[in-house]
């Protein structure tokens, strides 16, 4: 079962929301990964959901498409108006997609380190981009988007995916459902990384109603300097609006290093070539596995790693 189509909107008619784009949201592959889990006792079962499945790429599909449908249907975007929001990378690449698309201009405030190759599919799809201080990454992208924002709040609608329920609700109507089916009702673990958190936020919710047994464990980095592009570290960063810390079961923190180091294994060994915060999960995921005698663990996999190609670490053979 996919996404839902997005509906046609009343207000903003000339915002064709039945685009066919959005038919191919969701419905995303769980894959079993059987070389990296193959010590795990033959009752553990560890699956990748494969985010990088969506039309622009990652699980950011889901959020965007929610949000811009939420914002034509109640009449905040239309005649022109601009959508506006920060970004790193991935949810920006969904916006610039999916408004090429409608026909709805974007702009972007992006840090200035966002690397060449997601900078150029942005202003490939035709977004509007404003870059920000590096040394203030994501935090600072959205200090900036909220400042132009008010600068002109008739000419933007500032969508803030922190602070928008239309990102943890994306998932909640799709991406939990989606488990659920896919592992008929046998989801005993579900292992996902902390960005802006609608992801654990919306499938945690719809989780605990639908199969309480399950454990939500949230993956996060283990200091404020990393390496883990899309992840935060919620003890010294500002915490999303749409976040609940009652959510998850477990917090676990990954060290950057064994990241890298579990992207090399899964391209080498499952051939995946998986992103780093994918990669990060993995590596919570395999930890979480090797204390259970039984279980279905699914790693939520954002993106794939095609944005990330050009960083070193792919050709490092010291692993340790």
């Amino acid at each position: 079962m996919r996404a839902a189509t997005l509906l046609p909107s009343t207000t903003s008619p000339s915002i064709d929301l039945t685009h066919p784009l959005f038919a191919r949201i969701g419905d995303t592959p769980l894959i079993r990964l059987r070389r990296v889990g193959a010590h795990l006792p033959r009752e553990v079962a560890v699956y990748a959901k494969a985010e990088w499945y969506n039309p622009a790429g990652s699980v950011k599909d889901r959020a965007a498409a929610r949000i811009i449908r939420q914002a034509v249907l109640e009449g905040q975007l239309g005649a022109g108006r601009v959508l506006l929001d920060s970004t790193s990378g991935n949810m920006g690449i969904a916006y610039a997609t999916f408004c090429a698309a409608l026909g709805i201009p974007l702009h972007l405030a992006v840090p200035a380190n966002a690397g060449p190759q997601r900078l150029g599919i942005l202003e490939a799809l035709g977004a509007e981009l404003t870059l920000t201080d590096p040394l203030e990454g994501s935090d600072g992208a959205r200090d900036v988007a909220a400042e132009i924002a008010a600068s002109d709040p008739a000419r933007y609608y500032y969508a803030d995916q922190y602070d928008n329920s239309a990102n943890w609700r994306a998932h909640y109507e799709t991406t939990g459902p989606e488990l659920l089916r896919q592992t008929k009702g046998r989801i005993s673990h579900l292992v996902a990384g902390l960005g802006t958190t609608g992801t654990m936020t919306g499938v945690g919710r719809y989780l605990q109603l639908h199969t309480p047994q399950a454990r939500l464990v949230a993956v996060q980095p283990d200091g404020p300097l990393h390496g883990l592009d899309g992840l935060k570290h919620l003890e010294t960063s500002p915490v999303p609006g749409i976040f609940d810390p009652q959510i998850p079961d477990q917090m676990l923190t990954v060290r950057t290093e064994d990241a890298y180091a579990m992207a090399r294994r899964l391209a080498r060994e499952e051939g995946l070539l998986a992103g780093i915060s994918s990669a990060a999960a993995m590596v919570a995921a395999l930890g979480v596995a090797e204390g259970l005698k039984r279980g279905v663990i699914v790693a939520l996999f954002p993106d794939s790693a095609s944005k990330y190609l050009d960083l070193p670490f792919w050709s490092s053979v010291d692993d340790d």
